[in-house]
This record gives structure tokens, C-alpha cells and sequence, in this order.
């Protein structure tokens, strides 16, 4: 986990390593962009850091010019995507987000969006609670306060599938409502709450750990297929995840959580195939300039980075590549499939549904609603 300062200065050396580069060592790529611009999380985030890595080991390797345009929002990271303003996209749960049309992308200019993912690393997620509050798996979070961030789709989204693995909703807890996420996990040290979301990597959770409270993580056996099965009617994208690195875990204690990807490289649908096949291979070749950046970097091994389940389905381009070079299993193409029957349908359900939700003059949460009935009725129908 990044501090802003170590981001900086991380991006720094990088950019100054970037303009060291030694011409003679630069072999052009075929179809690979000459120049691109990436829409990234803001300076001094993860996301950043990995996309300058990766941007400058592709400009070393191959002279291409990468421009990073950075967002502290998700609409920020996404509208330059839809606009063609960027080639590409490093997004995390928003593009789930976007591709479903929830949240702020259930208006009448959003909705479904047909994007594509190329690849993405992957990070861990679940509740984390204090030692001393006893939990340790889901069915401990029926009766307990959980802290809430009402504005924080990203976190709350990844909280639903924790409690539906054990039958739970937010109606079997008692939700203590915060302003911010790094609030609602100090609420956990100032004893206001005993649960929250988090990502198990986030710096603030030193501080719990090492508190008289302690840490404990609500642990989801990889061998629940029911658990895992209700955790996937609610998002797609989860994955069971055995985490060693972060707060409350190590590799004698590592946590059984749900893994979820974050930076997902994303591009629209129509990006060309032999484009985005170039790009696998340019990262994919560059991997050992780029994987010793932090310790995360190795997630991005292509194995790991090129397998689903991801918030979006996978380009031609890249499976074609992933196929190429022996990753791109019979599991990975059921799953492919699935997912652009989803994607598919769920376009097709907005298509009907836009125009008559104008006819009846439907506006703001009167409008989401609608959407939201409208598409849960649509994934129900595919069963």
C-alpha cells in the first residue's frame, strides 16, 4: 500500500528512468500504438504507480509514448474511455459499474456500456473486525454493527456478496453510518462499530491491529461452493483469494477473502483485435522491467493478471493472445460466454427501457429505480 509521497515519488524515478531511455535498445511492435493515453487513478495511487511502471517499460522496450490522465473520480476515469479521448482505461470496480449501469451510470446518459478488459491484477477484500467482537466468518455478522459509507459504491458493493455467502443481507445487521472510508475503519479502533469493508492492504488497519482491539478478517472457505455460487449472484467478478500481504495476516496467517481485480486495463469493444493483441504482448514480454516496481507488481504475471473472472468480459485481442500462449482454458471461455450474455442482455433490456422511461418523464432516483428493477428482472430471466 502507497503513501501519496512514496506514489510521487516512485512516479518520479520512473519518469526520470523514462527519459534516460537508451534509443537503440527500442524494437518498434507490430500493430502496437505508437503513442497512447491511459486514463489512471489519481497521482500517488497504486493504480498509477503500476501504470508508469508498465507505461515505461513499453517505451523502453518499444518506443511507444504513453501519456497518463489521471482522475480522483470514476466518471473522471471512464467518460475520456467513452469519448475516445483515451485509448485505454486502469479501472477498479467502476467499470463493473458501468457495464451493468448502477450506481452513477443508471441515468439516461449511461447506462450499459460495452467495454472490454484486456487484463487486471488482482487485490483482496472482505469484512474486517475487531479480535475482540468474535467474528471470524460471515454467519458472525448477523446481529453486529457494521460501519457503512452510504456514498462509497466501490466498498459496498464487495460488502453485499460477504454476507449473501452466508444467506445475510443489511437488513441482519445493524449499519452504523460514517462520512469516509478511512472514518468507517477507525471506527472499528474507536470501538463505535465492530465490522467494516475493506481491502485487506489498507494502511489505516495497522492502527486496529495493534490496537488492544485487535484485527480479525471474516475468512470465506474456498471450498463453499454454495457460499462462493450466492457470493456471484450479487457480482460477478468475485473470486476466492488466499491473501498473505496486509494487515492481520502474513504467510503463517494468511486469510481466505474475495479477490477482486484492480487496475483492470480497459478499452471499448471496437478496439481492434490486432491492437489489443500487440499490447498483451508488449506487456506480457516486459513483464521482468516492471515486476520488482513494489510487491504487488508480480500479480501482473499473465497467468494470474490474463485469468477471469474480471467486472467485464474479455477482448477478442486478448484472448486470442491468452489462447496463444497456452492460459486461456475451457473454464476461462465458459466464463467468457456467460459474461457476454450478461453484458448482451442487459444492453438490450436499456435499449427498451430508455426511451420508454423518457416517455414517462422519469428523472433521478425515480429513474435508477426503474433501471434497477428493469435489470434485476433481465439477470433473473438468464437464471
Amino acid at each position: 500500500m502507497f503513501t501519496r509521497r512514496q506514489g510521487l515519488a516512485l512516479s518520479a524515478a520512473i519518469g526520470a528512468g523514462a527519459l534516460a531511455r537508451p534509443a537503440l535498445a527500442q524494437t518498434p511492435l507490430a500493430n502496437l500504438p505508437a503513442t497512447m493515453v491511459w486514463s489512471v487513478y489519481d497521482v500517488g495511487s497504486a493504480g498509477y504507480v503500476e501504470a508508469s511502471a508498465i507505461s515505461d517499460a513499453l517505451g523502453r522496450a518499444h518506443g511507444t509514448r504513453v501519456r497518463l490522465q489521471p482522475s480522483g473520480t470514476s466518471i473522471g476515469r471512464i467518460l475520456p474511455l467513452k469519448q475516445r479521448r483515451a485509448s485505454h482505461a486502469w479501472l477498479a470496480n467502476e467499470l463493473y459499474f458501468a457495464a451493468e449501469g448502477i450506481y452513477e451510470y443508471a441515468t439516461p446518459d449511461w447506462g450499459p456500456q460495452d467495454f472490454r478488459v484486456l487484463m487486471g491484477r488482482r487485490n483482496a477484500f472482505s469484512i474486517v473486525a475487531t479480535r475482540e467482537s468474535g467474528i471470524t466468518k460471515p454467519e458472525d455478522l448477523k446481529g453486529k454493527r457494521l460501519a457503512w459509507v452510504p456514498a462509497n459504491s466501490s466498498v459496498n458493493i464487495k460488502v453485499l456478496p460477504v454476507l449473501a455467502f452466508a444467506g445475510l443481507t443489511l437488513n441482519d445487521v445493524q449499519l452504523v453510518q460514517f462520512p469516509s472510508y478511512v472514518a468507517s475503519l477507525r471506527a472499528l479502533i474507536e470501538g463505535r462499530a465492530d465490522c467494516a469493508g475493506a481491502a485487506v492492504n489498507t494502511a489505516v488497519l495497522r492502527e486496529l491491529e495493534a490496537s488492544p482491539r485487535g484485527i480479525s478478517w471474516v475468512q470465506l472457505d474456498p471450498n463453499n461452493a454454495a457460499g462462493w455460487a450466492a457470493m456471484r449472484r450479487v457480482v460477478s467478478f468475485a473470486e476466492p483469494l488466499r491473501e498473505t500481504v496486509g494487515s492481520g495476516v502474513s504467510e503463517s496467517n494468511p486469510a481466505n477473502v474475495m479477490g477482486y481485480r484492480y487496475p483492470m486495463i480497459t478499452v471499448n469493444a471496437d478496439t481492434p483485435e490486432a491492437e489489443v493483441y500487440a499490447l498483451m504482448k508488449a506487456v506480457n514480454d516486459s513483464f521482468d522491467a516492471y515486476k520488482g516496481v513494489n510487491a504487488t507488481m508480480p500479480r501482473w504475471a499473465m497467468r494470474e493478471a490474463g485469468a477471469p473472472p474480471m467486472d467485464a468480459a474479455f477482448h477478442p485481442g486478448a484472448i486470442r493472445y491468452l489462447r496463444e500462449a497456452g492460459l486461456w482454458t475451457a473454464e476461462s471461455q465458459s466464463w467468457q460466454e456467460g459474461m457476454i450474455r450478461r453484458n448482451d442482455a442487459l444492453r438490450r433490456a436499456w435499449g427498451e427501457f430508455l426511451p420508454a422511461a423518457r416517455s414517462r418523464n422519469l428523472e433521478g432516483e425515480a429513474f435508477a429505480q426503474a433501471w434497477n428493477e428493469r435489470r434485476e428482472a433481465t439477470l433473473a430471466s438468464l437464471g
